[in-house]
């Protein structure tokens, strides 16, 4: 359960870390092994994006690379149990399945389709995309502008879509 923080944010302040370094204390006051296990993972990740960011450029967004790194954990995990149950291994499934809901806690709202599909289907329009040719430049527009709303695997077969018909 995240706990809201009752101090006023400033447009700069990255929210989602704030967020995750609150349900870390929270958990550990909770004595919550679990939790704070995972909330660790991802406080590691972070750490390592951010490492790895240092090398190049600095990212325009903070939120967007925390949300960056948790989409990808959040499919790592969604792979592992996929494997785990095929495997017959439902304890480590289990596991997986529980990291997966402390991730998905801090990712911002996804986007439901048809909300994803009237989003690409601006940004199609607003760039002028007419061709399949077109849909590199549509899903850079759609990375920036919607990263961590939209799963970019689905963003790319709706902007296909929206492209070919």
């Amino acid at each position: 359960m995240l706990i809201a923080c009752p101090k006023a944010r400033d447009n700069d302040s990255p929210v989602i870390r704030d967020d995750i370094k609150t349900a870390l204390v929270t958990a550990m006051k909770a004595r919550d092994s679990e939790r704070t296990a995972a909330i660790r993972l991802i406080q590691a990740a972070i750490k390592n994006r951010d490492i790895e960011a240092r090398t190049g450029a600095a990212p325009a967004d903070d939120d967007a690379l925390v949300a960056e790194v948790l989409q990808k954990m959040a499919k790592q995990r969604r792979e592992s149990i996929d494997m785990f149950d095929k495997g017959g291994r439902a304890e480590l499934a289990a596991a997986e399945r529980a990291e997966l809901a402390v991730i998905e806690s801090f990712m911002p709202k996804q986007m439901d389709e048809a909300e994803a599909k009237a989003a690409i289907a601006g940004v199609v329009a607003e760039l002028g995309a007419t061709t399949v040719k077109d849909m590199g430049r549509v899903m850079v527009a759609v990375k920036e502008r919607f990263a961590g709303q939209i799963d970019m695997s689905k963003a790319s077969g709706l902007v296909k879509a929206a492209l070919a018909g």
